[in-house]
């Protein structure tokens, strides 16, 4: 891929003559291996797949869906179809004679119409051939107009009446309906311009037709008298005519250039016109004057009209608006047409036959005279197709590369001037200040990488529009950093990280980095307190020879990565699920949570709650129950207070005896105890048992459920409880036979009695 020209507005040549040099195949083959290294060849880029023919190409075509180009050549007269997402040939399909030019009746290639230089029309399909009709006289042009579903055809001659006509074939009925006759000049030698016979050389001829398809739909028909002519597809009428300029008769007696391409501006109010000299002239049709004239150069005539006019506008500040193609067979240019002010230019080494502009892009492909077609990328006309977007990568990729001859660069000063004023965005941010409607819509989003790039002032607008309290953050941010800079100041511990964020994080690395020095430290006192060096001579030559490097820093101190130790963009969240699997033993500073009520707790606020309800009475005998409950809470307060009595106690060896060593055999003073009822008796007879003490419930239990080896006694306050366990081995039962074979016997058979067998590990 190479620079075309090094003006202002740079032109990439991505495919043509002028990229990669067209060899025959057989020198091809035979020169394979050398061309490996031909640099050139090497560094080709070829944008299509055979996008090329034998000799020569005539026209090229993009469908309406921006995904099938279709282009027609010689030699043999052939077709080639090309999918451009898979940037590859999809089909070839050879004609009986040479192709004039053609139109795509759909929106994508199953349908098209090819004007054919034998006179011949022929309808095309994705299958192939459908149908081949003969127009009575050679066409020059073809155009179809969408509202009437006719195709039009300017044709050489005259008719009975001597007028020129466009033929119209209504491809609704199938059939051809009444032309219109377009005046040219007549059958005689004496009118303007020399329209004479059919047949003759210097026959007049409808040379060109151009249909406002978008506005108000006025057809217009260019004639070798360098008229203009009108007509009205619904009245079919002529209703206007424009004459040649005053600028357009030459001095001397020679013939009156005539019109060979038209082309209507979106607005329908603006149309340009090419002659045949090289001169085009741009009209408003509320004037009978043309409002700009714009000389080609060449005096050759002009092929190719076209208002780069994007489909859909996104911004005001587009370079490409207003701009106007022209072409002939020597160049390509684009220029005002306002001011007429000349933008860019196009010179490829071969004649140009046809010019087709890719929509909403900044492509260009032709059909030369030559083998390969080309292709034209210009990066301020707009972005590449989504079909090869990665030339936009590529350009700037070029415009970086300070050593490339072929890299743009008008300042010669260095890379990274391109995009100087452009801010590099994500689709997440692109979401965040809704700017994703504008990809692919305009040339102020360059794709690169996973993001684009956004031109800076847009960025800062849409930023402010998505923030309107940008200022006070900001304001609120420095404030915040003059803080910590001046607690930053103050004297601080050596063993403290000073940073200001991922201060956890830095503390870990500086632990680690010490465990370091110290494993290194006590590695060299193990090896006798210096560092292991090699004796021999030419060890010590080649550490003479070696450049000593530069010790490497620490991660703190590391220019690299400062930013991720003083930004809160950088701070790592210790509570996201991501940290906390990839550091599982790390504990985070979490807030604590309340523990939920249990099963058991649930249902005494529930009873709770209910018992709120009750009558009076109920309320009554509750009073009454917590005041039992304080005098007998604050009677044990008392006892304890008084010297311990230590038979008291449970493990002691005079429990349950008297002052006297004897058994107390009287009856133990039942402590108040705590009772709550209810007037439901479901509900009471379960509070009563919920009130209980453990001890109370065991005692309620039959004699052979309470537990015999264990002791208990009850202390002097509500609800507390000792209980001592003595544990006891378990003997293991011998079984029946055993018992009664040793019945009688003071020691068991077989008890220190020494194995018949002698096998001493039996028993182990």
């Amino acid at each position: 891929m190479k620079l075309s020209n090094q003006s202002s507005v740079p032109i990439y040549t991505i495919a043509g003559a002028s990229t990669a040099r067209p060899l025959p195949e057989w020198l091809a083959r035979k020169r394979r291996r050398s061309l490996k290294r031909d640099p050139e060849f090497a560094n080709r880029i070829e944008l299509l797949q055979d996008f090329e023919f034998e000799e020569a190409s005539s026209c090229v075509r993009v469908s309406e869906d921006g995904e099938w180009a279709m282009s027609t050549g010689t030699y043999k007269p052939q077709i080639h179809t090309h999918y451009l997402p898979h940037l590859s040939l999809s089909f070839a399909r050879h004609t009986d004679t040479l192709n004039q030019t053609f139109i795509l009746l759909s929106s994508d290639y199953t349908k098209s119409l090819h004007l054919q230089t034998d006179r011949a029309l022929e309808f095309h399909t994705a299958g192939g051939l459908h149908y081949r009709t003969r127009l009575p006289r050679y066409g020059r042009d073809l155009k179809y107009n969408k509202r009437t579903a006719e195709a039009l055809i300017p044709a050489v001659g005259v008719n009975a009446n001597g007028n020129g006509e466009v033929y119209r074939l209504n491809l609704e009925l199938g059939r051809f309906m009444k032309g219109y006759e377009v005046d040219v000049g007549g059958d005689d030698f004496e009118s303007m311009g020399g329209g004479a016979l059919q047949g003759g050389i210097r026959t007049g001829a409808v040379n060109c037709a151009a249909i406002a398809e978008e506005s108000h739909g006025l057809m217009a028909f260019g004639t070798s008298l360098g008229t203009v002519e009108l007509w009205d597809a619904r009245s079919r009428n002529r209703v206007s005519a424009i004459g040649p300029p005053s600028s357009a008769f030459p001095s001397d007696d020679g013939p009156t250039p005539s019109i060979t391409a038209l082309e209507f501006h979106r607005s329908g109010l603006n149309f340009a016109t090419g002659s045949s000299n090289g001169v085009v002239h741009t009209y408003d049709l509320r004037l009978p004057v043309p409002l700009l004239k714009k000389d080609q150069g060449y005096e050759t005539p002009i092929t190719t009209l076209k208002y780069l006019t994007p489909s859909s506008r996104s911004s005001s500040s587009n370079s490409s608006d207003n701009l106007i193609l022209s072409g002939d067979k020597r160049a390509i240019k684009l220029w005002n047409s306002e001011t007429g002010d000349h933008w860019t230019s196009i010179e490829p080494a071969v004649d140009i036959n046809c010019v087709e502009w890719v929509p909403d892009s900044g492509m260009l492909l032709t059909a030369n005279e030559g083998r390969q077609q080309h292709a034209f990328f210009i990066p301020q006309l707009g972005p590449a197709p989504k079909w090869c977007a990665f030339l936009d990568n590529l350009v700037e990729e070029m415009a970086e590369d300070t050593e490339d001859p072929h890299a743009f660069n008008t300042t010669q000063q260095g890379a990274g001037e391109v995009y100087d004023n452009y801010k590099f965005l994500d689709m997440k941010q692109l979401r965040e200040f809704s700017l994703d409607h504008l990809i692919g819509q305009t040339n102020l989003l360059r794709p690169y990488m996973h993001g684009y790039f956004v031109a800076q002032k847009l960025y800062e607008q849409a930023r402010l529009l998505a923030n309107p309290d940008m200022a006070e953050t900001a304001r609120q941010k420095s404030i915040q950093e003059r803080i910590t800079k001046e607690r930053e100041s103050r004297i601080r511990g050596n063993k403290k990280v000073a940073v200001k964020v991922n201060r956890r994080f830095a503390e870990k690395l500086a632990a680690r980095e010490e465990a370091n020095e110290r494993r290194k430290a006590e590695r060299v006192l193990r090896q006798g307190g210096d560092e292991p060096r090699d004796e021999e001579p030419e060890a010590e030559a080649a550490e003479e020879e070696v450049v000593v490097k530069k010790k490497p820093e620490r991660l703190l101190d590391d220019t690299r990565f400062k930013a991720m130790f003083e930004e809160e963009d950088f701070a790592i969240d210790e509570q996201s699920r991501e940290f906390v699997m990839h550091n599982p033993s790390t504990n985070t500073e979490v807030a604590p949570r309340k523990r939920g009520l249990t099963a058991v707790e649930e249902d005494e606020l529930a009873e709770h709650r209910r018992s709120s309800d009750e009558d009076d009475d109920s309320e009554d005998e509750d009073a009454a129950a917590d005041a039992a409950a304080l005098r007998a809470r604050q009677q044990g307060k008392r006892r304890d207070n008084d010297a311990e009595d230590p038979r008291k106690r449970i493990g002691s060896t005079s429990y349950k005896q008297g002052p006297g060593g004897k058994s107390s055999k009287s009856k133990p003073v039942q402590d108040p105890q705590m009772r709550v009822s209810s007037s439901n008796p479901a509900l009471k007879k379960q509070r009563e048992r919920l009130s209980k003490s453990f001890g109370d419930l065991a005692s309620s239990l039959p004699a052979k459920e309470r537990a015999g080896n264990a002791r208990a006694t009850w202390g002097n306050a509500v609800g507390e409880k000792e209980v001592t366990f003595a544990p006891m081995k378990v003997q293991k039962q011998k079984p029946q036979q055993e018992v009664n074979a040793d019945a009688g016997r003071e020691r068991a058979r077989g008890k220190d009695r020494r194995s018949a067998s002698g096998n001493v590990f039996r028993k182990m």
